[in-house]
């Protein structure tokens, strides 16, 4: 790293999964009732222990590992149940710490770690390497540097503009090239991806991104492998924001078919008055969620814009003209082409 700075491309894979990130990312908090929905919080939550551990070759299944969180009695290895109970704590805490704190850092791997290495909320004192069977196929920094590469690293990322879905699978990769612990590095990865993300969109503490990479291990390992072949993360880059969008998608299609299950489906036929009143308000130019409201003459509050301009949204009628930064105070909202053809199938009725 040059000035703290790791080496990367965007690729066009990536910049094209970014876009749909942020737009699909949108559309579960508008326009799906997904924030509200805890019991899929926690569902989400114990999926993402279970997954992130099994990938390190834990064996406990979902159903286990919410027995542990409950303080129910598993039958199974002590370590892994230890396992369970320490990356609960881990998720739990997340949202307290900061990403770019070497000390938040050393303190998650100690929540992480505890009562299972030595040196849990340190950096190892020796060297480490990643085997295949007996071949080794990565050795980790020096000791003695990884202080100062895990500092310069986080220095970067806090001083950065990048969008912070890149920046997550960045540190996500660099924090695996260094392999700043003795043990938990790879769990430590996931959960400071998850970290970045959660910063960004609260959202994304709830969303189990891990789930996806422990369904694609082969391609988790070898976008790993590319992008140490060629001393750049654009490879990796491209597989976690691919498997980022994938995850999301999955909630909204999740939250679609129980929207479906309660109100009987969706369409033009759920439009209501003040939706469609809405559209019409922006049909013309691009307004404001102030101007909307004034437009239609009703009060624009978060719920009234959650039940109004949300669905429009999800739908895929409206859409933000800063789709990458919801809560600008540049963000406008513009008609699309399925909400110009509502409106004209509403004239005509």
């Amino acid at each position: 790293m040059s000035n703290g700075k790791p080496p990367y491309t965007i690729t066009e894979g990536a910049a094209d999964s970014l876009a749909k990130i942020v737009e699909s990312v949108t559309r579960l908090e508008l326009g799906t009732g997904f924030k509200r929905d805890i019991r899929l919080h926690r569902e989400n939550r114990i999926r993402s222990i279970q997954s992130s551990l099994a990938i390190e070759g834990n064996s406990l299944s979902s159903g286990e590992v919410a027995a542990v969180i409950e303080g129910r009695i598993v039958a199974g290895r002590q370590e892994e149940v230890r396992e369970a109970k320490n990356a609960y704590e881990a998720y739990d805490a997340m949202m307290s710490l900061d990403p770019y704190s070497v000390s938040d850092f050393l303190e998650a791997h100690r929540l992480m770690t505890k009562g299972l290495i030595g040196e849990s909320g340190r950096f190892r004192s020796g060297d480490i390497g990643v085997f295949d069977g007996p071949v080794v196929i990565h050795i980790g920094a020096r000791p003695q540097f990884v202080p100062g590469l895990v500092s310069d690293l986080f220095g970067w990322a806090r001083g950065s503009d990048l969008h912070p879905v890149l920046k997550s699978a960045i540190l996500h990769y660099e924090i695996e090239t260094i392999h700043p612990f003795a043990d938990g590095n790879g769990r430590m990865g996931r959960l400071w991806q998850t970290l970045v993300l959660a910063k960004w969109n609260p959202l994304f503490a709830w969303i189990p991104m891990e789930s996806v990479i422990y369904q694609n291990r082969p391609q988790y390992y070898a976008a790993i492998e590319d992008a140490r072949r060629a001393n750049d993360s654009g490879a990796f880059i491209e597989f976690a924001l691919a498997s980022i969008l994938e995850t999301i998608r999955a909630q909204v299609e999740h939250q679609d078919k129980h929207q479906d299950k309660h109100q009987g489906g969706r369409g033009a036929e759920q439009i209501t008055e003040a939706m469609l009143s809405a559209l019409e308000a922006i049909e013309r130019a691009p307004l404001s969620r102030k101007e909307i409201f004034a437009a239609i003459g009703m009060s624009g509050d978060s719920r009234a814009f959650g039940r109004i301009v949300g669905p429009l949204l999800s739908g895929g009628y409206a859409e933000m003209t800063v789709p990458d930064k919801p809560n600008s105070k540049l963000q406008r909202y513009r008609l699309t082409a399925a909400g110009a053809a509502l409106i004209g199938k509403a004239r005509s009725g």
